[in-house]
């Protein structure tokens, strides 16, 4: 194994250098990665069959190729190259070869672009570990590194983006290299895309997962937001209220309808036998007001009471579309037992579908309670002022004839 003198020196230099200079959080660049870097280009300018004094040159550039970072990780290249000036400073090496030991490092700048052969021996050893086995522990080190120097935190997906596309763009230089390392490097590239590939699928799977949670979340906080007994205390409440009015309507409705059963009967049992008489023919003016304000009354008071009853036949469709109120009896008398269950079924499970059921039966009840209330106001008024020209109608007549004739209807 060729070792001159100046190797040696050097070697001596960079460790001692890397011993008391070097920032504890450069754990990659550190003796470690230049020693291996040094090894590659015996291996790789060996097999490039390169002169002991080539060989020199390269393997001075591998000591002090990183160099640089015991000042900083910017342009640790140039402070690369001021080390080793310092280094050679009573050493006896030609001003050719300084030069080509300063471009072999300028080469390892990234994007690596050598120049020459000595150039490409250097930059295939500085990424040798692309190629080699311990690829992955070699990535782990450097992004530990990254994360200290920069006080940053690499998500698994960005640094495994960074690695598959730099292992993607790299070419190694020379023929002997590119023989022993390709085929390593592939094979870590294909390893880095499916470790990629498992990353984004357990980041999709964290997101739904998380997705859920802040939907089950979001769903149980708006059920506690909800009151849901007071809501079923509210429909409870408002239906029975809604029933008692309609069962008061009913009743005035009766009332009404007693009444003038009533009104009536006394008309067409006492009055109507007495109108064909020839003194009692003031009376049939006022009895026809009273008995047309009885007959518009019952009138009234029946439509009032009477009942609307829908076609009562729905689909399976129209449930699943939530077209039909399940609800009230007129809208599935006619429907099969089978259906009717089903949408039974489809409405307990849904708990938007059933308290929209309960709204629309409470409006449209109250749509009936409306109308109800209208007409038996209508009615109540025609029953009222009825009454009244009935009473004022049969005091004019009474008004009206001579006392001869009140004197025998009276008998």
């Amino acid at each position: 194994m060729f070792k001159s003198k100046i190797l040696s020196e050097a070697e001596a230099f960079v460790l001692q250098l890397f011993k008391t200079k070097l920032p504890t959080q450069i754990v990659y660049h550190n003796y470690n990665h230049t020693l291996q870097v040094v090894d590659a280009v015996r291996e790789i300018g060996e097999g490039m069959k390169l002169k002991d004094s080539e060989l020199e040159v390269v393997l001075l550039a591998a000591w002090f190729h990183d160099t640089g970072f015991i000042v900083g990780c910017n342009n640790h290249e140039e402070n690369g190259k001021k080390e080793l000036t310092c280094f050679l400073g009573d050493k006896q090496l030609s001003d050719e070869k300084i030069k080509q030991v300063l471009d072999c490092i300028e080469a390892t700048k990234m994007p690596q672009n050598p120049t020459n052969l000595l150039e490409e021996v250097l930059c295939d050893a500085d990424l040798y570990h692309l190629g080699a086995d311990d690829f992955s522990k070699k990535s782990k080190l450097l992004r530990l590194e990254w994360e200290l120097r920069d006080q940053k935190e690499f998500a698994d997906i960005e640094w495994l983006e960074t690695t598959v596309s730099f292992l993607n763009q790299h070419n190694y230089f020379t023929d002997f290299a590119f023989n022993l390392l390709n085929e390593g490097k592939t094979n870590n590239w294909l390893t880095a895309k499916k470790e990629l590939k498992k990353a984004i699928t357990k980041e999709e799977k964290k997101i739904k997962e998380k997705d859920l949670k802040i939907a089950e979340k979001s769903k149980k906080k708006e059920k506690e937001d909800r009151p849901e007994k007071g809501v079923e205390t509210m429909f409870r409440v408002t239906l029975r209220n809604h029933i008692k009015l309609s069962d008061i309507a009913d009743t005035k409705a009766n009332i009404l309808l007693s009444v003038n059963a009533i009104i009536l009967s006394i008309v067409l049992a006492n009055l109507v036998p007495k109108l064909d008489k020839e003194g009692n023919h003031f009376l049939i003016l006022p009895t026809l007001v009273f008995t047309l304000t009885s007959v518009f009354s019952i009138i009234g008071a029946i439509i009032s009471t009477k009942p609307k009853v829908t076609s009562g036949e729905f689909s399976r469709k129209d449930i699943e579309d939530k077209k039909v109120n399940l609800l009230f009896f007129g809208n599935f008398y006619k429907m099969p037992l089978t259906d009717f269950n089903f949408g039974i079924q489809k409405l307990m499970e849904d708990r938007d579908y059933l308290y929209g059921s309960m709204t629309k039966d409470l409006y449209f009840l109250g749509l009936v309670l409306a109308r109800k209330y209208r007409l038996l106001r209508y009615t109540y008024t025609i029953f009222m002022i009825g009454i009244i020209c009935s009473v004022i109608s049969f005091v004019v007549s009474f008004l009206m004839i001579p006392e001869e004739v009140i004197s025998t209807v009276i008998k």
